[in-house]
């Protein structure tokens, strides 16, 4: 991927475990050619930055906290983040937090036509998820760091269940990609989820990719094709006639 990328880390707000697997996730998205942390580096707090700092080549921002009960540090990268888009020198953002703060700078970004990766734990409020193109948990990345660990393969453990407003989800978005005989690409179909609820992602659910999340489903059946122009299959997901919405174990 080309694209350059601006990595904006919240240390107030983030804890420092897998900050590997996070910058591991971001060069998914793009080069992270710009990589900075935000906080008051005088408080102890944030002492366990300071190792992974050189590590990751993240570059440390001061920001003391003037006033009590004031955010000093959301501040600070708010007006960097701003100075970098006006820049011109990337492609899109990674904000790190957990923080509703930052919904209006992800808004003003991607107005701007940046694309925007939230990452952020559970707890991360509604509003900041949707105002990503894409918002990853950090609880994902740490079972993904558990089971590189212990070298398993099975599905990854699941932190959240499917129920019936994702299937829903899913259904809908088949049917509005889908052609006369029901069947939709599951690429398209993918995107479009993505589109919808930035935070979906198959990860969350106990499953690697979409195609065996999808395959664990009743209500879905799937169809890889070949293709002339390609040695991989295309594959492709449709609502069934008759149907049973249970899902399976993974």
């Amino acid at each position: 991927m080309n694209s350059n990328m601006a990595v904006l880390i919240d240390g107030d707000n983030i804890p420092s475990a897998h900050v590997k697997e996070m910058m591991e996730e971001i060069a998914k998205y793009g080069n992270p050619t710009i990589k900075r942390i935000y906080g008051d580096w005088t408080r102890p707090g944030l002492t366990k930055w300071k190792n992974l700092l050189l590590e990751n080549a993240i570059t440390p921002i001061q920001q003391y906290g003037y006033t009590t009960g004031k955010n000093a540090t959301d501040s600070a990268m708010i007006i960097d983040a701003m100075d970098i888009l006006y820049s011109g020198k990337v492609d899109g953002f990674c904000l790190v937090s957990s923080d509703s703060d930052f919904t209006r700078l992800a808004t003003r970004l991607r107005e701007a036509g940046m694309q925007v990766i939230g990452i952020g734990e559970i707890k991360t409020p509604n509003p900041f998820i949707v105002a990503c193109d894409k918002f990853i948990y950090i609880e994902i990345l740490e079972k993904q760091s558990e089971e590189k660990a212990e070298d398993k393969e099975s599905n990854l453990p699941a932190i959240d269940k499917i129920t019936k407003k994702e299937i829903n989800l899913m259904s809908a978005t088949i049917k509005d990609l889908s052609d006369d005989d029901g069947w939709a690409f599951l690429g398209d179909v993918g995107s479009l989820l993505q589109k919808k609820r930035p935070n979906f992602d198959s990860r969350n659910y106990g499953f690697e990719k979409l195609t065996p999340l999808i395959k664990s489903i009743d209500k879905f059946e799937i169809e890889q094709r070949e293709t002339p122009k390609s040695r991989h299959k295309l594959i492709f997901v449709r609502i069934k006639d008759k149907h049973i919405t249970k899902v399976k174990k993974s």
